[in-house]
């Protein structure tokens, strides 16, 4: 429930920290207009027209003093962002000006908002729904364009769309229950029979799991693959983490063991982020640094959903490779032989009986040959289907979503065991209900403060 804390008016800084050629501090609320004229020096903003800016200066009322030239944006509810008056101050960049402002802001009636405040006012405000709160922040976290795209579907509510169709039918049902409960002697009432409630309940559960089955591909758009580069020492790991990042990022050397700790960065592959891990070379070792890292390197392999296993091209197989192997045989893996530049060693063909040939590919990171058909290798594992790109597309990248989606599954699951068991239909629509309250929840037609406090508070201050 809101308290009356809940729509005073607030304030924040909407801009990154640090300095730059502009920031932006933005209030809302109902004095949002009455707080910024105290401390602005040009026109009656009351009397300017909605959606301007209009120039002055932000000046100290206790000295007289300006603080800095401004652009002041004047936006009324309820056509603004949170559906109240929303006031942007456009100042210069600097962060010493920028708080300035922001402390005049609080001491002339505003209060510091809260992490994600601004968007939790536009969910309680009815601008949007939870799902679409949501994606404001997988917007900002976007990595690649796709992951934007699908962060933009689900902002533009084509998810919630979806979600409260799904909800209809179950109400549609639901209210046909009712009417047979309470008039079983209606003609003219549709008669749900056992028959047509299971029916209902298979088809919405086709429908929930087709959801389900794009969040795989939703998890990976929104997090990343996490992909693992390992190998023995100065079979070239490093040498490819840069050529997919397309940077030298990682030290390379011919000094097997220069890698001795694991190495994070984030790659787009064909729109796909991927958070590459260059790992320590494997292998038995007394130096205390490098066992360390070689057995953080078995830790990355073991929580990773993709391993780049690099291997020799020049050298014939050894002991160390297929222990390397043998410990990535429950990964999803790609084995690749680099330094093709040399002169081949190794038995390419035992290394295709091992792993499958289909997971084998021929790379020289020295000469950038094979970055190319890996990327494409890559993108094929995880997405043999495609990845969906349409704006229009609904793709499920919320965890929060995912788990609701497989509580309304098991409901549906319960409607579909009860009538096949017998039990009479008003004992079933109780599982019914449950669903359609699981649903709910994606879209906050349900939904407890404490999930709202909850998810609002992994926001940036300011948004």
């Amino acid at each position: 429930m809101a308290t009356t804390t809940d729509f005073d008016t607030i304030a924040a800084i909407s801009t990154p920290p640090g300095e730059g050629g502009i920031s932006i501090v933005r209030i809302s609320g109902d004095d949002a207009l009455k707080v910024i004229s105290k401390i602005y020096r040009g026109k009656d903003l009351n009397k300017v027209a909605s959606h301007t800016i209009n120039y002055g200066h932000v000046f100290d009322p206790d000295t007289n003093e300006d603080v800095d030239e401004v652009m002041v944006s004047v936006m009324r509810a309820p056509k603004t962002y949170t559906c109240e008056d929303v006031i942007e101050v456009n100042c210069h960049g600097g962060i010493l000006a920028t708080n300035t402002i922001l402390q005049l802001i609080l001491s002339y009636g505003a209060r510091l908002a809260e992490p994600g405040e601004f968007t939790k006012r536009a969910f309680l405000n009815g601008r949007i729904d939870l799902s679409q709160s949501e994606a404001v922040m997988d917007v900002i976290d976007a990595k690649t364009t796709r992951s934007m795209k699908a962060a933009e579907s689900q902002l533009e509510g084509n998810l919630s769309r979806l979600i409260r169709t799904l909800r209809q039918q179950i109400l549609d049902v639901l209210a046909n229950v009712e009417v047979n409960i309470d008039y079983p002697e209606y003609d003219d009432a549709e008669v749900m029979t056992s028959k047509l409630l299971k029916e209902n309940a298979v088809d919405l559960k086709a429908k929930v799991e087709k959801l389900l089955e794009t969040a795989k591909q939703g998890q990976v758009l929104r997090d990343g693959l996490a992909t693992s580069i390992v190998g023995r020492p100065n079979v070239g790991k490093s040498s490819i983490l840069n050529h997919l990042l397309h940077q030298d990022k990682a030290i390379v050397t011919d000094v097997p063991g220069t890698t001795r700790d694991v190495l994070e960065e984030y790659v787009n592959v064909k729109g796909v982020p991927l958070k590459l891990v260059d790992t320590a070379g494997i292998r038995e070792t007394e130096d205390k640094v490098e066992k360390i890292g070689v057995e953080r390197s078995r830790k990355a392999i073991a929580s990773s959903d993709l391993v780049l296993l690099v291997l020799n091209y020049s050298e014939k197989l050894s002991d160390e490779d297929r222990q390397l192997i043998e410990l990535t045989n429950d990964s999803k893996r790609i084995v690749i032989l680099n330094k093709t530049d040399l002169p081949q060693q190794i038995d390419v063909d035992e290394v295709k009986n091992l792993v499958g040939a289909e997971n084998v590919i021929t790379t020289s990171a020295i000469q950038d040959n094979g970055t190319e058909p890996l990327e494409e290798m890559i993108a094929k594992l995880f997405f043999t289907q495609g990845i969906q790109s349409s704006q229009n597309d609904v793709m499920v990248t919320n965890a929060r979503h995912v788990s609701l989606l497989h509580n309304a599954k098991e409901s549906l699951n319960s409607v579909i065991n009860g009538l096949d068991e017998g039990l009479p239909v008003d004992l079933v629509q109780m599982d019914m209900h449950a669903c359609w309250e699981s649903l709910g929840e994606i879209t906050g037609d349900s939904y407890n403060g404490e999930l709202l406090d909850q998810l609002f508070s992994q926001f940036c201050l300011g948004k």
